[in-house]
């Protein structure tokens, strides 16, 4: 008999129940064992899937959002739960691991409880334990792989490839991966995947011709079951990131050709199909309602950890959407019961990769060990130290984002200064060394330019307007990815339930208002437009870094919410 979700949380929960680590009792070593095993479940098609590890190797912390508001139709619905509402919604403990895995919650405490998450050793390990509970189960990457550490930027994401074929990736869609540059990505892509791993996008096309830059869909049997595998492509890849790394490939969500490629895999004999996606959960939940005949939706992009998939009903069915996390923290497992060439039930797990419980994968230790040898030296270099915890995640501001706006401020002689709202990046603790492998874990991008630009106070508004439809337009197909752009100096009020163009009030510097017509002196990184230069962000911060010695706690600088009040996005 299967063991249903909830009796899996209380199983997990029995040896958490305190915040105490598993390993203290014998009822903990069997909890364990429960947490990490699989049940029987019908008519076994099995599907494993990982997203947005962002280059993660080794295990880290990555604290969760304390914001992540939806608007409109996503107003209190999941992903946008966090801290108790969202441990309310799924019945986890408090204080628990679970708890620890899923929220911002009392973080420094609970990561120094239970330890650091992810690493592709463990996760190594947890896949082939999978695997050997699951005959023939494939193994989905969604993306945001080859991106989001120093090992990633310098080896043009050669690191990341090794890594995914030894896992035993067998199918992967992109995003991140493409600030590689468009001839990079083919290089990889043809000559290292080939005959290893499925680069999957029926959404890309060229320029010219509109041809396929990817194939769009593969049929794979699963213990003799036909299940189709679409691959969707981060759709706004030349807009959130510079365009000319990617100038002959057109992206988009495109609809209407995915609604033929479903049919045609249907018209194939595919039992299943499945999508694996990285529009970001909202517009996932928005394209399971209006394209028919997918049955589960494996998303990534916006970095949802979600307990369970969620059920949207279309005019043909049922579409199942889900979203798996990121920075290795979680491996999603997808059980699907076929019955009459058609989805039956089905059992859902998001494991998370819980390092300090999973024996490290020997063989992928020594693959790590052997790609970051060459640069050891330089990341281990202890920058300076930190008294406060520093984190990144949320849609308005994150510690780590301040420290680098006050860099910015103070180094370019600044009077603001923007961060963009980029989701990826480790947390570090209280009293923990900051090492150039943290700094680079937060800046490494191939347009990583600082500029100073003078700016008058409408360009301003309209940037920061425009910067906010993205995140909280009502129609999450024009939502086009990232979080608020973080803001040093000015302060600001916001309203994410406002109309386009009437979000953004109350401009302040210095407590006098910013005036429309008057110029100011702006500090920012990471510029799409081509032919943009400047020094790399990470030297500026090094710099920096090295000169402090001492990091206190930065002053977050978040605005004056309104519009929001008692929506469980914010904690």
């Amino acid at each position: 008999m299967a063991m249903s979700r909830r009796e899996f949380l209380h199983t997990l929960a029995v040896a958490t129940a305190a915040g105490f680590p598993f390993a203290e009792s014998a009822r903990a070593a069997a909890a364990i064992g429960s947490f990490y095993d699989l049940h029987r479940f019908g008519n076994n098609v099995t599907l494993m899937h990982f997203t947005d590890c962002h280059a993660q190797l080794l295990p880290s912390y990555f604290r969760e959002p304390s914001v992540n508001l939806g608007v409109g139709d996503m107003t209190g619905r999941p992903p946008h739960l966090v801290g108790n509402a969202l441990l309310k919604h799924y019945r986890i403990s408090p204080k628990s691991r679970l708890a620890y895995a899923y929220t911002h919650l009392d973080y420094a405490h609970a990561a120094r409880t239970f330890g650091k998450i992810g690493g592709f050793a463990h996760l190594a390990t947890l896949v082939k334990k999978v695997r050997g509970q699951r005959p023939g189960a494939l193994l989905l990457d969604g993306g945001d792989t080859w991106q989001g550490s120093a090992t990633a930027l310098w080896t043009k994401g050669e690191d990341m490839v090794q890594a995914a074929k030894l896992l035993g990736v067998d199918l992967m869609t992109g995003h991140w991966e493409f600030t590689l540059g468009a001839e990079r990505v083919k290089e990889l892509v043809d000559e290292q995947l080939k005959g290893r791993i499925e680069f999957l996008a029926q959404n890309m096309k060229t320029v010219d011709f509109g041809d396929p830059v990817f194939p769009s869909w593969v049929m794979r049997e699963i213990n003799g079951v036909p299940v189709a595998i679409i691959g969707q492509a981060f759709p706004y890849t030349p807009i959130a990131n510079p365009r000319y790394l990617v100038p002959d490939w057109t992206f988009g969500i495109q609809e209407e050709n995915l609604q033929k490629t479903v049919d045609e895999a249907r018209a194939k004999g595919a039992h299943a199909v499945v999508l694996l996606s990285h529009n970001g959960m909202d517009v996932d939940l928005k394209l399971a309602g209006r394209v028919t005949g997918i049955d589960v939706i494996l998303g990534g992009h916006t970095h949802d950890a979600v307990p369970d998939p969620m059920p949207i009903k279309n005019r043909g069915g049922l579409t199942l959407v889900t979203n798996a996390g990121c920075n290795g923290k979680f491996l999603a497992v997808l059980d699907l019961d076929i019955r009459g060439k058609h989805v039956a039930s089905y059992q859902y797990r998001l494991l998370p990769v819980f390092s300090n419980l999973l024996e490290p994968d020997r063989e992928m230790a020594q693959l790590i060990r052997e790609v970051r040898a060459p640069y050891e030296k330089q990341l281990a270099e202890k920058l300076a130290v930190s008294e406060g915890l520093l984190y990144r995640r949320g849609n308005f501001n994150g510690t780590i984002d301040q420290m680098i706006l006050d860099a910015l401020m103070e180094v370019k002689s600044a009077e603001i200064a923007f961060s963009p709202g980029f989701r990826w990046g480790t947390t570090i603790l209280p009293n923990q060394p900051i090492t150039m492998e943290h700094l680079m874990d937060q800046t490494a991008i191939t347009y990583p330019y600082t500029t100073l630009t003078e700016m008058t106070g409408e360009t301003i508004k309209n940037v920061l307007e425009d910067i906010c439809d993205n995140l909280f337009n009502p129609d999450p197909y024009k939502q086009q990815g990232g979080d608020m752009a973080r803001i040093g100096g000015m302060t600001y009020t916001c309203n994410p339930t406002a109309t386009k163009d009437h979000r953004i009030s109350d401009m302040m510097l210095g407590g006098k208002p910013i005036e429309a017509g008057k110029k100011y002196q702006v500090a920012s990184w990471a510029p799409v437009a081509e032919g943009a230069s400047g020094q790399p962000v990470w030297e500026i911060m090094a710099a920096y870094l090295r000169s402090k010695k001492v990091i206190r706690p930065p002053k977050l600088n978040l605005p004056r919410l309104t519009g929001v009040s008692g929506n469980p996005g914010v904690a």
